[in-house]
């Protein structure tokens, strides 16, 4: 018997937290209830979470700030996460995509739609690990199976070297996954190039996937890149963001 997928709701509304909790255990999910962002971060650090759905407005620790700390953390980037939300302004809805939030639910929620959604995140995120696992398979073989260097890619203090899936900042050894390391070697093949979120997605994750999909699938790989870089939260530093357009990479100084 599978195990039942783990849902976190967020909410500082008793009641509605209470509907959404019960909507989605009738539905066969697991539900973990917390009542502000504070307390789900501990949550996700002592439980399994396949899904995060969370209010913006909630004291001590907002929905916006708990999407950043999410999607910080390179164990948790690819959970989908929903708002739930009265905020329906075209620029929130916009901020909150270009953190990286999955989809907004506006209250009041129909049932059928929180189930729907729900649902469709969680599948999607299953074929985009299953994409995953295959890239990361491929990759092991490559390591296993090439041993001569076929020439390294020097930026300033950064140097990759593509056969031997090597990545050094001053000729310190930097650990990426395998979708980190082909989307920098990507974007650093053609320094000051502006590259597509679209482009990068099919070097990625190996399917086409378009604009705000696409731009939610990267995001959270260029963050990790970045800290893993060295760059503190914040800071673009080497990896540029062009908006609406895509990212370059320029020398690392």
């Amino acid at each position: 018997m599978s195990e039942k997928p783990t849902v976190l709701i967020a909410d500082d509304h008793a009641e509605l937290l209470e509907s959404l909790s019960l909507t989605l255990e009738l539905e066969g999910f697991h539900v973990l209830a917390v009542t502000n962002g504070r307390t789900a971060i501990e949550t996700m650090e002592s439980n399994k979470v396949d899904l995060v759905l969370a209010d913006i407005s909630m004291p001590g620790l907002n929905g916006y700030q708990l999407l950043e700390r999410v999607r910080s953390d390179p164990s948790w980037v690819g959970i989908p996460f929903i708002f739930i939300t009265a905020r329906a302004m075209d620029s929130d809805v916009r901020y909150g995509k270009e953190l990286g939030a999955d989809d907004y639910l506006t209250k009041p929620i129909h049932p059928l739609d929180l189930i729907a959604a729900v649902r469709g995140k969680l599948r999607r995120a299953r074929q985009i690990a299953d994409q995953s696992n295959t890239l990361d398979l491929n990759s092991a073989r490559k390591m296993r199976t090439n041993s001569d260097a076929l020439g390294a890619i020097v930026l300033g203090r950064l140097r990759i070297e593509p056969i031997k899936y090597n990545v050094f900042v001053d000729n310190e050894p930097i650990m990426l996954s395998a979708r980190e390391f082909a989307l920098l070697k990507h974007l650093a093949s053609q320094p000051g190039v502006v590259v597509s979120t679209d482009e990068l997605v099919e070097v990625t994750h190996k399917f086409k996937a378009y604009d705000e999909e696409a731009g939610a699938l990267i995001r959270p790989l260029i963050r990790s890149i970045r800290r893993k870089l060295g760059y503190p939260v914040g800071e673009t530093g080497c990896i540029e963001n062009i908006r609406g357009v895509g990212y370059r990479i320029t020398e690392m100084i």
